[in-house]
């Protein structure tokens, strides 16, 4: 059995080779994911649009994403799998970020965690680190904070945009992160921050020449089907798949071909006989 992959061994593949990410949200896909080889697997509070059916991020609680990571780190014996911090759950400082950071690692099980922002959570960062808990950042495009960026928008498409979101996170790495996330930013940004960083850099959205890329497994599988961002590459249409497969079986269940012979029980001749 290949070793379970460790914050260091991510650190330690910058300019090694590129490092890949997925999410998942339960145990089946943690599995199937797991098993395929992926490095890092996370737990994204993308779950709320994904899996939930919220229209954003926001609501997502602890609670939740316990729940999801605890059902994520039963089906990974190899990948390193990454909690998300909800919404609200770090930002009041390192005392409540270690509280939320310590339930996503005791209760739900993950050797790692991603918090999103800058500068402003290099404190909550560093508490985090010093504590043993493995940090992942994310800037460019924050979810959690579409409410103050005006949307879902492309970030850093001025030069001087770009210096701002390359300082936030150098103050990432200096807090202790041992990779960054950059959303939605043009590509000659995300080769300007992957070269000035000593950290991998994992991209969606943010270009080839990011150290590693990440993508929403829904996104890749074709199961999400209310938008489709311009970084994502769908790899199969699963929804249309499952739509087929359930057309399918309602139309033989009300016909009466399923269950056939096939798939249902038999029982001795003579003992059938003596129920008429």
């Amino acid at each position: 059995m290949a070793k379970r992959i460790t914050a260091p061994d991510i650190r330690a593949s910058k300019g090694q080779r590129k490092i890949t990410m997925l999410t998942a949200y339960d145990y089946p896909f943690a599995k199937i994911v797991d098993e395929a080889g992926i490095d890092m697997i996370l737990v994204g509070d993308s779950l709320g649009m994904a899996v939930l059916g919220y229209d954003d991020t926001i609501p997502v609680t602890m609670d939740e994403m316990v729940h999801h990571c605890s059902a994520v780190t039963r089906g990974a014996s190899h990948a390193l799998v990454v909690g998300d911090m909800p919404f609200l759950s770090y930002e009041a400082g390192p005392e409540q970020a270690l509280a939320s950071a310590g339930r996503l690692f005791k209760e739900g099980g993950v050797r790692a965690v991603k918090l999103e922002g800058g500068r402003e959570v290099a404190p909550q960062t560093k508490a985090l680190v010093q504590a043993g808990i493995p940090v992942v950042g994310h800037v460019g495009l924050t979810p959690q904070r579409v409410a103050g960026i005006g949307g879902f928008k492309v970030q850093g498409k001025t030069a001087d945009a770009a210096r701002i979101i390359l300082e936030d996170a150098k103050a990432l790495q200096e807090a202790g992160c041992f990779a960054i996330i950059l959303e939605a930013v043009p590509a000659a940004m995300g080769r300007y921050i992957t070269e000035a960083l000593e950290i991998p850099t994992i991209g969606i959205g943010g270009g080839a020449h990011c150290d590693g890329q990440v993508l929403v497994i829904h996104d890749v599988l074709g199961l999400f089907e209310r938008f489709t961002p311009k970084f994502v590459k769908k790899y199969a249409n699963m929804a249309a798949d499952v739509r087929e497969a359930v057309t399918q079986y309602k139309n033989e269940v009300e016909s009466g071909v399923f269950p056939d012979a096939e798939h249902s029980f038999s029982m001795d001749p003579d003992e059938e006989k003596k129920l008429s």
